[in-house]
């Protein structure tokens, strides 16, 4: 087997890569792969602070920054899947409405205890969101914060009753149900793609990785933990 490849991969792919995508890799291909799970703000720090992955899969716009450095180029950055952010319950429990605006908004502000994360991008998103909705006060004064993870581990401890996060990541714990994606006008889509850095031995494998990612297995498993393919 040859020297393995190593990533630093966003969270929002745990789910699909954990449910045999990265195995069947390593059986078609000999290559082994060692993954650094974060989110993409703290893959971005680690870069900063010295760390020299074979690879990353992380937001579009991050990857666009590592190439403005020099790090990676262009011509390399292969997409793998677009992500939405949705709203997750504890597996039984009553699924709350969020079909509007007004009844999200209403189960946000009843809720016990809304469990988001500071790190991902969801939780980047979803903090200026509550802002905006006019509700961040009554919100976040009984919310459950985490700097990174899985929002809806917080559901199985019973800190929180709500989970918000990229609907992938709440598919990822299991014992959590999804309710659904965030209402269409306040919902963002955010596009993940993956590059090696420009100065790993290994760049022919890791795109040779990414693009595994396109075959029709992948796809499957993409699609399953609510993920829009490439």
């Amino acid at each position: 087997m040859s020297d393995p490849i190593h990533l630093k991969v966003a969270l929002v792919v745990k789910g699909a890569f954990d449910s045999g995508l990265v195995q069947d890799f390593v059986v078609s291909t000999g290559i082994d792969v060692e993954i650094d799970w974060a989110p993409t703000t703290v893959i971005l720090e680690d870069i900063e602070n010295g760390a020299r992955p074979d690879g990353v899969i992380i937001t579009n716009g991050a990857l666009n920054n590592l190439v403005d450095r020099g790090l990676m180029n262009s011509e390399d950055i292969i997409p793998v899947v677009s992500s939405r952010i949705g709203v997750g319950v504890r597996a039984g429990s009553q699924h709350p409405d969020i079909a509007t605006i007004k009844s999200f908004i209403l189960t946000l502000t009843s809720a016990r205890s809304v469990a988001y994360s500071l790190g991902g991008q969801s939780g980047l998103y979803f903090g200026p969101l509550l802002d905006r909705l006019g509700i961040a006060e009554s919100v976040n004064a009984k919310a459950t914060l985490i700097p990174a993870g899985f929002t809806g581990e917080k559901l199985l401890t019973g800190e929180a009753d709500i989970a918000i996060q990229q609907i992938s990541e709440l598919k990822a714990v299991q014992g959590v149900e999804v309710v659904g994606g965030l209402p269409d006008e306040v919902q963002k889509v955010t596009a993940f793609s993956g590059a090696p850095l420009s100065e790993s031995v290994l760049r022919k494998d890791v795109l040779r990785f990414l693009n595994f990612l396109s075959c029709k297995g992948a796809v499957e498993r993409f699609s399953q933990f609510g993920l829009d393919p490439r």
